[in-house]
């Protein structure tokens, strides 16, 4: 940090890896197996209600009963719907996320 003649505080930020980000405390962050939520968001009326959770089910995981929350967007256009789900392991979470993103009426997950 260097202080230049005005009194400002000029800052270096370095990027970093996101692959070198570890949690300052090993409890912090995901820990699998574990319980985790998933948000798809995308266009109305296709039947996401019923596919969301059969694509979570399809890859060997199980959704929650009565877990499921869905939310219409303001103009009717999107729906986001929401699942908990038992995940194993990193690589399964990831794949949980990757196969949502690959259907077309799924724009975003969270």
């Amino acid at each position: 940090m260097n202080i230049n003649l005005s009194g400002m505080i000029n800052k270096t930020t370095v990027m970093k890896s996101l692959d070198d980000l570890q949690p300052q405390n090993p409890e912090q962050g995901f820990q699998f197996p574990g319980a985790f939520e998933i948000t798809a968001i995308g266009t109305a009326n296709t039947g996401l209600e019923e596919r969301v959770p059969e694509m979570i089910v399809a890859l060997g995981m199980a959704v929650l009963n009565g877990s499921m929350r869905t939310r219409p967007s303001n103009e009717g256009h999107y729906i986001s719907i929401s699942v908990t789900f038992t995940c194993p392991s990193r690589d399964k979470y990831e794949a949980a996320h990757a196969a949502l993103r690959a259907d077309p009426d799924i724009r975003w997950t969270l």
